[in-house]
């Protein structure tokens, strides 16, 4: 006879980051009470532990789903389980966001499954160039995405760095590398993240602050300078 596993009443540790509020609008506009969601996952996707008060614990935020879980009450609540979840940060997350089971992963980009599925759980990509782009293509990540993903965004954060600190045209073919961007985007991006760096230090000095603040304020923005990175991209015409 089968095992029945039954569900941790704490938010998963190793599942997708899950929108509590949007599963609860969905089932909503569906005119569904969450009994009728526990049903459907007990008789459709053969889950017979989700019980009605697991649905509402999920629903607020007292537990969350497992990605098993996750695909069937999408199932129910006819959505994709991107729809159920907050934004994807690992690979597994972005593979789950897309619906896509992980030996297609493997297949489309060309790696054997086992070692796919260590990529994942260790959460360190270790493809080609080739293989990278191929990751980008079947799970439709936005660049800032494919450089998290791909665990580049360390390099990036060391290279944007130096980049506001030091000279930023010598950084511009470096950072090209990690993040590839068009050469005219990526100048001016570089110049204003420069410009906005050298502001806040000398903006603090300038204020009557002492080389303490000075520093803070700098450490502030390099802590935040990948961010500032892609947010001044965004803003870039």
């Amino acid at each position: 006879m089968w095992a029945v596993r039954r569900p941790s009443p704490h938010p998963h540790p190793s599942g997708p980051p899950f929108n509590a509020l949007a599963a609860r609008r969905l089932r909503a506009a569906l005119g569904m009470g969450p009994e009728h969601v526990a049903h459907g996952m007990r008789v459709s996707y053969g889950l017979p532990y989700v019980s009605t008060d697991l649905v509402i614990a999920w629903e607020r935020g007292v537990a969350s789903p497992a990605a098993a879980e996750l695909t069937a009450l999408a199932g129910v609540l006819w959505c994709s389980p991107g729809d159920l979840i907050g934004r994807p940060r690992t690979l597994r997350e972005h593979r789950i966001a897309r619906g896509a089971a992980p030996q297609d992963v493997a297949r489309a980009v060309g790696v054997a499954l086992p070692a796919y599925l260590r990529m994942e759980e260790t959460d360190d990509w270790r493809g080609t160039d080739r293989q990278s782009a191929a990751l980008a293509d079947v799970l439709g990540l936005a660049l800032p995405d494919f450089v998290a993903v791909t665990g580049r965004e360390g390099k990036l954060a060391d290279l944007l760095s130096s980049a506001v600190s030091t000279r930023w045209q010598a950084y511009v073919r470096p950072v090209a590398k990690v993040a590839p961007l068009d050469r005219r985007v990526l100048e001016n991006v570089l110049q204003v993240l420069h410009q906005d760096y050298q502001g806040h230090m000398a903006a603090t000095l300038g204020w009557g602050g002492g080389h303490g603040d000075s520093s803070a304020a700098g450490r502030d923005f390099l802590d935040r300078i990948v961010e500032n990175f892609w947010a001044a991209v965004e803003k870039h015409p």
